[in-house]
């Protein structure tokens, strides 16, 4: 869109953002499951490089820096995930939670909607798994004497502490905010102004701590590999890992995160679009 007289393009506004986003459903519900699954692992793996970034760029800030520029440079760095997603082209399950804007229009079946994220949400994981078992072939958990590697341990141990209720909430407030971000790209013409929108919502959810399920996949089970892989080095870390286990990882973290994500992204903020913004059907 433009003004008249003006070549330069403006965003489109949110009952336009709502077609584009239900036109991108019906694309996604037909899309074939091959293409789909390695769509998600590519998605997956985004999403760990950013997790990757994120927990490098605060490495030995605890305690030197304050804690809330910390957590900015966290968030501002594990950007990086979903800008390759949406600039690359990829398919994050928490983003596609947006997919309920167009059953609620009636433009998709609610069986096609649950097929994507079944398919998607694999495929995070697979591509999530891999990065992990890159990240620790490659030791660089041993970088900064080893401090990474402790960071990335008391990390993953810190999100296996919460109660089923905080884990729900916290995955509530990160897709609220995950899928704020995406669908505020559908608005901007440019890549560039998909980044700028991306941004703020992205760094706001890391900064506060709110847990998104795909990043969680890789950033938990890398923690639980190393201790495999590498057992010699957690030990002279001297730290507590005795909760860093796939049971607690499934159960604690991401069943209630994954929940909590479906509740905040399809449940709030796409439910109230559709509602707010309805979209004709086709003739």
């Amino acid at each position: 869109m433009s003004t008249p007289g003006s070549s330069a393009p403006l965003g489109l506004a949110p009952s336009e953002m709502a077609e584009i986003v239900v036109a991108i459903a019906e694309k996604k519900a037909g899309t074939g499951s091959v293409k789909l699954f390695l769509l998600a692992i590519l998605a997956g793996m985004y999403i760990a490089f950013g997790a990757v970034f994120s927990v490098l760029s605060v490495t030995g800030m605890a305690g030197v820096w304050p804690y809330g520029f910390t957590r900015i440079i966290a968030g501002l760095t594990f950007c990086l995930g979903l800008v390759l997603v949406v600039i690359s082209g990829a398919e994050l399950f928490t983003g596609n939670n947006l997919m309920v804007i167009a059953w609620i229009n009636k433009r998709i079946t609610l069986s096609a909607m649950l097929r994507n994220w079944g398919i998607v949400y694999a495929g995070n994981f697979f591509g999530s798994i891999f990065i992990a078992v890159l990240i620790l072939a490659s030791r660089l958990y041993t970088a900064s004497n080893g401090e990474l590697g402790k960071l990335m341990l008391t990390v993953a141990d810190h999100k296996l502490h919460y109660s089923f209720l905080t884990a729900l909430t916290l995955g509530i407030l990160c897709n609220m905010l995950v899928c704020l971000a995406v669908w505020m790209t559908f608005s901007a013409p440019t890549s560039g102004g998909k980044i700028l929108a991306i941004l703020f919502p992205i760094t706001a959810f890391i900064a506060a701590g709110f847990e998104h399920s795909v990043a969680n996949m890789y950033v938990i089970p890398v923690a639980i590999l190393l201790k495999g892989f590498d057992a010699s080095f957690v030990s002279t870390l001297q730290i507590d890992t005795s909760a860093i286990t796939w049971a607690n990882f499934f159960v604690q973290n991401l069943l209630p995160v994954t929940l909590g994500n479906i509740l905040g992204g399809a449940g709030l903020i796409g439910a109230f679009y559709a509602i707010i913004y309805p979209v004709k059907k086709k003739d």
